[in-house]
């Protein structure tokens, strides 16, 4: 079970790392004209913030487990990528993209595994 959260870990933070890296370095209306509508309703700044948070976020998965320094920011960091797809799904509904929303809930599931896993049973 350890090497399934390592790799479901490492998935996700690849995941978060890219996303958030494109909207760190992204325009705001270049983010929007590729299909991320949602940069539409946010100023500049909101969407350099979740950019920020998912970059730490994908940092937080993996970087703490892996030098073994406060490994619990592994477990924290999932919770936060449950927290900000939360957060995701709630725009995603107001803009009416059932699409984003199934792949808000997939995320969560897996962010969720890895908080569980790391929080309980299997936890550093």
């Amino acid at each position: 079970m350890n090497v399934a959260l390592w790799i479901v870990a490492s998935v996700l933070a690849v995941a978060f790392l890219a996303g958030g890296a494109m909207k760190l370095v992204q325009s705001r209306e270049k983010l929007a004209a590729s299909g991320f509508g949602f940069a539409d309703d946010f100023s500049d700044n909101a969407v350099k913030g979740i950019g920020a948070l998912e970059l730490l976020a994908g940092i937080g998965l993996v970087l703490p487990a892996a030098v073994d320094i406060a490994p619990v920011l592994v477990p924290l960091a999932a919770v936060g990528i449950v927290l900000l797809m939360i957060g995701a799904i709630v725009v995603h509904g107001r803009r009416k993209e059932a699409q984003s929303i199934v792949v808000n809930v997939v995320l969560i599931a897996v962010a969720a595994f890895v908080a569980w896993g790391r929080f309980g049973p299997h936890s550093f």
